[in-house]
């Protein structure tokens, strides 16, 4: 904490550098998606071809929504991110709403479906009892907070050798499919009847989540006018480059048919390549990728409980920043305690990770595409600062942009189960709140 009170208040300061944002990037966006989806997609897409252009077609949206993104927060750059935008754009109702979904529903939500990924892997290494993959989902959860608390500088370390070994990692399953032997005459075939590539983008996009979170550092970055598009664009790039390698891998050792039908494609295909030992390995692999995607997650959520305690007096414990450790202290186990307890949820309905999808996406979409939408507001009332990234081709890009966060925002609701409806009752509770709630004069 700031004990001289000569001294300016504490808060965020520009200390991450452009290597330091990009791997962030990166860390958020791999995760368990890679190796847990490319069946659904293969099977929705029907042939090679198809499903690769999905992938690169989920690239291209995604930095879409980067380039929309990168004017927001070089234009307001703000420890509070979307929920900084979503306030000046809309007022300061609206931008409470979204800090409630965040905190209960959206990163926290994020934060136990990285955990049960990890923990659902791990138990495969080491059974920890009947409730093995709840107890190692809390063990990490409990892990990375501690790390994170002890400054953003251990939190950044971490997310750079995660990052790295996560990339490392992906790069040997690409290896893995060019050692394997070639599947056999059937295995090879387009998947029949043919896929429908509207419900393959669902789980593409799905696998692309998580870049926006850059918008949480802002304030954070060094050259933040410079490097917060500079991070997000090269950061997508690597995804992409990541995700077709990874893709051709499963296509080119497993089939078209045999990885539509793998339930653990990355699993088979180590398996295939070097057999038992192959299997354990690309557990510890999703094991890290998980690790990675939670601890970034982590680390930026937290920034919009800071930000929503210093605008709502109901939670103004939450704005507290740590100045030593440059960390938001409160925020971060507030989140913490959150997550745990969405872990409980995932244990009671017995699908953990399946749940908190269904639990977070919903709401997710709904205020993407509302963030989006706001560049439309800043771009009528206010004047063009000198140096300020704009993004190409406006209105078309995120016009774009906003039209695929209505689609996800509708297949997001029309194909998942209760856990979707658990999450719009929790939104629902954050509306009543801000209903009630005495107005804080801006």
């Amino acid at each position: 904490m700031n004990n001289n009170p000569s001294a300016p208040p504490a808060g965020p300061r520009p200390v991450l550098d452009l290597k330091d944002a990009t791997a962030l990037v990166v860390g958020i966006v791999v995760g368990a998606g890679i190796f847990q989806l490319p069946a659904l997609i293969a099977a929705n897409t029907g042939d090679g071809k198809t499903m690769m252009l999905a992938w690169l077609l989920g690239g291209v949206i995604s930095l879409l929504g980067a380039l929309c993104y990168a004017e927001l927060a070089t234009a307001h750059p703000n420890a509070g991110g979307e929920y900084h935008f979503l306030q000046r754009a809309y007022g300061l109702e609206v931008a409470r709403l979204f800090a409630w979904a965040r905190m209960t529903v959206i990163a926290s939500g994020a934060i136990a479906s990285f955990a049960f990924v990890f923990a659902d892997y791990t138990t495969q290494l080491l059974r920890l009892g009947e409730y093995s993959s709840s107890v190692w989902a809390a063990l990490l959860i409990l892990a990375l907070t501690g790390i994170n608390i002890v400054g953003l500088k251990a939190g950044k370390a971490t997310q750079n050798v995660l990052t790295l070994i996560l990339c490392a990692g992906l790069v040997l399953v690409t290896a893995a499919g060019v050692l394997v032997p070639a599947p056999d005459a059937a295995a090879v075939q387009p998947v029949s009847p043919p896929g429908a590539l509207h419900l393959a983008m669902v789980f593409v996009l799905f696998t692309y989540g998580g870049w926006n979170d850059a918008a949480y550092l802002s304030a954070e970055i060094k050259n933040g006018e410079r490097n917060i598009v500079r991070s997000l664009v090269y950061g997508l790039l690597v995804v992409t480059a990541l995700y077709m390698l990874v893709s051709s891998a499963y296509l080119v050792g497993l089939g078209m048919t045999g990885l539509a039908k793998s339930p653990a494609p990355a699993a088979d295909l180590l398996q295939r390549a070097w057999g038992k030992g192959g299997a354990a390995l690309i557990s510890v692999i999703v094991g890290l990728a998980a690790i990675t995607s939670a601890n970034a997650t982590m680390l930026t959520g937290a920034r919009t409980n800071y930000a929503l305690g210093r605008d709502w007096p109901m939670f103004r414990w939450l704005g507290r920043w740590h100045g030593a450790r440059s960390v938001p202290m409160n925020a971060m186990l507030l989140q913490a305690a959150i997550a745990l307890a969405l872990v409980v949820l995932g244990t009671y309905t017995r699908k953990g990770f399946q749940t908190m999808v269904e639990y977070t996406a919903p709401v997710f979409w709904l205020f993407f595409f509302l963030v989006g939408m706001s560049l439309f507001v800043f771009r009528t009332w206010e004047t063009q600062t000198p140096g300020r990234f704009r993004v190409p081709y406006y209105p078309f890009t995120p016009l774009i942009f906003c039209g695929v966060c209505v689609y996800m925002l509708y297949s997001s609701l029309a194909y998942t189960g209760a856990g979707a409806l658990v999450g719009v009752a929790v939104l629902a509770v954050g509306a009543l709140l801000v209903i009630v709630s005495p107005r804080q004069a801006e």
